[in-house]
């Protein structure tokens, strides 16, 4: 055997490999490329060398050349992902080759992790570039909306971009150099191109007399029954009772053709997108209504390119199509003699569709399910107890998030179930900062959590013994910011010691807008530290069964507006230590049935105009022009001392029949100036001796 029958520079195929030229010869390759999937291509090759191993090649670039059309060349590019040594053949070490893209290197790698406030294709490019990959071209003329909040959960990066893409619409092709294989992103007919030199496709049926050109040896048309119309919606919490069903109608001209896909959740808050969502789904079906499957030997076929098929016998068929996948098989004669290639072969079988028909790539890629409630922790901004929204939302930080700062970037806002969410009313308890909750997701999407609950943890203990005190229920809070102080909600249900017990950290309101009843079946005490205010703005009753005991140890003022009715139906004793002072603006009356009894160092009793003492007929009355006393009977004055009656003024005495002046020693009359007895009757002075001088 010749070296040079061993070369593979003028033969039709070749493959250049990092271990140099020759040392690997092309002998078969299978390829297969699809819209919007990984392609793959398996390689045969032929070596001098048995000692090729796989160090050499896993990872490492690989290209195949194939002779084209007008001495252009057609190059099959790719990364090796597996590598084998096969039983050799004639006098030669054989070797399997796989080469995948490099987008096939992503799923060899899974993580959980969170994108905020971004669009599809904005992820898909930090994706690539995070992982160092940088051979793609955005050919998108579309316009994608930001994504609140887009979690990749449990999966590859290649299912995670591959199942957003899908699901926006994205799909893409590859385009192949020496050495080099580059991702086409597209959404619509511009993201394609035609193949160089390949841009119309000759129709001829398979005829040996014309092996000398390249033909479209077979090409038909598929048609399928497809749904006609498209509808979703979805629920915005925001604008509860916001319709957001979209719908699109394309329904074709046969039984059937009108059926309606519908589905739910939509993933989206505005109509406007569920419109768009929903002309991608039905597109997504509709590519799959006419499809075109041909073979050909042409070796510029390949997906993503459109091509003018020429020369049909059925000419509805003679159009533009995009090719959306193709196989080809090519193989490389032996290389036992220095022949040209002259039992190579290359045959690619390709699907089409219209290149009217918008194409969308099947939503294969399952999103990944969340199942069963999880639990994370509650975070927000440095310094700050609480982060909530108008909505009470909140943010946390899941466990398996490996990229969260802690704070409130780690994750949307989350909403949080209430025992009670009524408008302007229900419950309302919004966790805080360190708090572990219970987070479960709407149909299992991660994408959509929501808390569900709470549960203590190491750190933070439950605020009584559960194991020692079983029997106490409560609801405890803790202030904020700092703590150091709580309010408090307890129920004690141990047998003999039941107990509600409520603290207020400050204040206390008590509001009812109607009656209020409190029954106490024992003792009732109350304890203010400071004042106590109390205003009732009608009738207040109150009723002791046995003693009331009130001790003031400081002033007590009492302020009546209107009437004060006191009775008592027993004794009533009143001790003042000091001095007690009352002032009546109007009259006073004070009625004793019995005794009335007063005892005092000095009594003064001062009117303005008179003081009336009265008994039956008889009364005193002290005026401001004199002292009146007056009786249907006797008046009496003893006294066991003297008794003296001075007047500024003239002292008459008067009486109506005799006027009898007793003493038992002397009796003295005298004026200061003339004095007079005078009697219209018979005056007779009597006595032991009368001097009148």
């Amino acid at each position: 055997m010749s070296t040079n029958a061993r070369t593979q520079g003028a033969r039709q195929f070749a493959v250049g490999t990092p271990l140099g030229d020759d040392v690997l010869l092309f002998h078969t390759m299978t390829y297969a490329e699809e819209l919007g999937r990984p392609f793959s291509c398996h390689l045969e090759l032929l070596s001098e060398k048995d000692t090729v191993v796989a160090e050499d090649l896993l990872g490492q670039s690989l290209t195949v050349r194939a002779l084209a059309a007008n001495d252009s060349v057609r190059y099959f590019s790719g990364l090796v992902s597996r590598f084998r040594q096969l039983p050799g053949r004639d006098g030669l070490s054989r070797y399997s080759v796989e080469l995948v893209p490099w987008l096939w290197f992503l799923t060899r790698t899974s993580d959980c992790r969170i994108f905020q406030e971004m669009s599809v294709p904005d992820i898909i490019k930090q994706v690539f570039r995070e992982f160092g990959f940088t051979d793609f071209r955005d050919a998108m003329s579309g316009s994608y909306r930001t994504w609140e909040y887009c979690v990749q959960y449990r999966e590859t990066a290649f299912n995670f971009v591959s199942r957003l893409m899908e699901q926006e619409g994205i799909h893409y092709y590859f385009e192949h150099e020496d050495g080099k294989h580059t991702l086409v992103l597209a959404d619509d007919i511009g993201s394609y191109g035609t193949f160089p030199e390949y841009d119309t496709l000759e129709y001829h049926p398979d005829d040996a007399t014309m092996r000398d050109r390249e033909f479209v040896t077979s090409f038909d048309m598929e048609h399928r029954v497809q749904p006609g119309s498209y509808a979703h919606t979805d629920y915005d919490f925001k604008r509860p009772s916001t319709d957001l069903r979209a719908k699109i109608d394309q329904s074709a001209d046969h039984p059937g053709g009108d059926l309606e896909i519908f589905d739910y959740p939509g993933e989206y808050t505005e109509v406007s997108d569920g419109e768009q969502y929903s002309a991608m789904r039905l597109q997504e079906f509709h590519a799959k209504r006419r499809i075109a499957t041909g073979v050909s030997d042409a070796r510029g076929v390949a997906a993503g390119r459109i091509y003018s098929l020429v020369g049909h016998t059925r000419d509805s068929l003679n159009a533009d199509y995009l090719v959306t996948s193709c196989s080809v098989q090519a193989v490389q004669d032996s290389y036992q003699s220095g022949g040209g290639g002259g039992g190579d072969a290359f045959t690619c079988s390709f699907g089409a569709i219209p290149a009217d028909q918008p194409f969308r790539t099947p939503r294969t890629t399952a999103k990944p399910l969340v199942h069963g409630p999880q639990t994370a922790v509650v975070v927000g901004k440095d310094g700050e107890e609480i982060t909530a929204d108008e909505h009470g939302r909140v943010k946390v930080m899941f466990h398996w998030d490996r990229y969260a700062t802690g704070d409130q970037t780690s994750s949307c806002w989350v909403r949080v179930a209430q025992h009670w969410a009524g408008k302007g009313w229900g419950t309302m308890f919004v966790p805080r900062h360190g708090h572990e909750v219970i987070v479960e997701f709407l149909e299992g999407d991660p994408d959509r959590p929501i808390i569900t609950g709470r549960v203590y943890n190491g750190a933070n203990r439950a605020p009584y013994d559960p194991k020692t005190m079983g029997t106490l229920s409560t609801i405890k809070t803790n202030s904020s910011k700092g703590g150091e102080g709580f309010n408090e909600l307890r129920f004690e249900d141990k047998k003999g010691s039941e107990q509600v017990f409520l603290h207020g950290e400050k204040n206390l309101d008590v509001r009812v807008k109607n009656n209020r009843y409190e029954t106490i079946g024992n003792d009732r005490h109350l304890v203010v530290e400071n004042d106590k205010w109390e205003h009732v703005k009608n009738d207040r009753d109150e009723i002791v069964d046995r003693d009331h005991i009130e001790h003031i140890k400081r002033d007590m003022h009492l302020t009546i507006d209107g009437k004060r009715a006191v009775k008592i139906t027993g004794v009533t004793s009143l001790i003042v230590d000091d001095d007690v002072v009352e002032e009546f603006n109007a009259n006073h009356s004070t009625v004793v049935a019995d005794d009335a009894y007063v005892k005092a160092t000095n009594v003064v009793i001062e009117a303005s105009d008179n003081v009336t003492i009265k008994v039956g007929d008889s009364f005193v009355a002290i005026e401001s022009g004199g002292v009146k006393i007056g009786t249907s009977g006797d008046i009496v004055f003893e006294a066991g001392g003297a008794i003296e009656a001075t007047s500024s003024g003239n002292t008459v005495v008067n009486a109506g029949v005799d006027l009898e002046l007793n003493s038992t020693a002397n009796t003295t009359i005298s004026a200061g100036a003339m004095g007079e007895f005078a009697s219209s009757a018979p005056l007779t002075l009597s006595g032991a001796m009368v001097n009148i001088n």
